[in-house]
């Protein structure tokens, strides 16, 4: 079986910020019927976060503009994370390399794993979290439970 990197919270473990799970039937049986091994990660609490946690965001820019030096991202209590989310990030990067993913389904509209929406500030917008953008710059296909791959 072949690894693939996915978000614990789309496998029913309760990681999200509110410490509830996003649980996606979908992902499931894509892993399944696809003979993948899942590798849960939530790059949040890699990073040490609690769960639960208070909500984060982009104040400026995305995942890409963080690994730019240029992206900011703060937590409801306007709290900059942006290096904690990085550390999760790296955290997640070498799970990949220790296990050998070339694939991930992360969790859409997450500050980390977003792989084509985020939230700058508190508005759903178009951009990659900053797991994602770590990812793809090392070579690992990143989707979302909203669009999974064809094979």
């Amino acid at each position: 079986m072949r690894p693939i990197l996915v978000s614990s919270c789309l496998l029913g473990l309760n990681t999200r910020y509110d410490a509830t799970d996003n649980y996606c039937q979908a992902v499931v049986d894509f892993i399944e019927s696809h003979h993948y091994t899942p590798i849960p990660i939530c790059p949040e609490q890699l990073a040490g976060l609690p769960t639960p946690r208070p909500k984060c965001w982009f104040s400026c820019g995305d995942g890409a503009s963080v690994l730019a030096g240029n992206g900011k991202l703060i937590n409801e209590h306007n709290d900059d994370l942006t290096a904690t989310f990085l550390h999760g990030a790296r955290e997640s990067l070498k799970i990949a390399e220790m296990t050998n993913c070339k694939l991930a389904i992360l969790q859409q509209r997450s500050p980390s794993c977003g792989s084509e929406s985020i939230y700058l500030h508190e508005k759903q917008v178009e951009g990659i979290g900053i797991t994602t953008a770590i990812l793809k710059k090392n070579g690992i296909k990143v989707f979302s439970n909203d669009n999974l791959p064809a094979k």
